[in-house]
């Protein structure tokens, strides 16, 4: 018989996996679209880390033990936007790039001073209304204009910023 155990992992071991092997997580870029498909809207999350500074994120977050990146999406999305931003995920989901984060500065664009992570990131339309939770403060949506501005990139961290201005030219909205 096989023994099942927990997906989840104490904080404890949590951080004995992350100081020894990458962890998979996904990247989920909110957008609205018009009936053609164009995106008009992008949706940033605004949080406060753990540090105390503010700044816009995307939706992002571990891929569980036996769970779907189907299901992570749905998850993170959900925990994130709420109940009833209804997003569109398809039925064969396909990243539209991966994000390498290094916990080293410099590697690649993208740092996370945790741990090495492998991230798939998506582009997801959403329906349905947001209201940020957890641990967001906000949520806001811009035009793609707007979320490629100075403005709007400097306030993201991580490599974010570069993450999301990918995401605008695989759409075509990178002014």
């Amino acid at each position: 018989m096989t023994e099942t155990a927990s997906a989840w992992l104490r904080p404890d071991e949590l951080e004995a996996v992350r100081g020894r092997m990458p962890i998979l997580y996904i990247d989920a870029v909110p957008v609205r679209v018009d009936q053609s498909g164009t995106v008009t809207k992008v949706g940033l999350l605004l949080r406060i880390g753990a540090d105390g500074t503010v700044s816009r994120a995307l939706v992002s977050g571990r891929v569980l033990y036996h769970e779907r990146v189907r299901d992570a999406l749905l998850r993170h999305l959900e925990k994130d936007l709420g109940p009833v931003a209804l997003p569109q995920v398809p039925a064969s989901p396909q990243p539209f790039t991966i994000a390498e984060y290094f916990p080293t500065p410099g590697v690649t664009p993208y740092h996370d001073p945790r741990q090495h992570a492998v991230s798939l990131a998506y582009i997801v339309p959403v329906a349905g209304d947001c209201r940020p939770r957890q641990d967001a403060l906000d949520f806001v949506w811009f035009t793609p204009e707007e979320a490629a501005s100075p403005a709007v990139q400097q306030e993201m961290t991580g490599g974010q910023d570069v993450l999301l201005r990918q995401a605008l030219a695989h759409v075509g909205c990178l002014p």
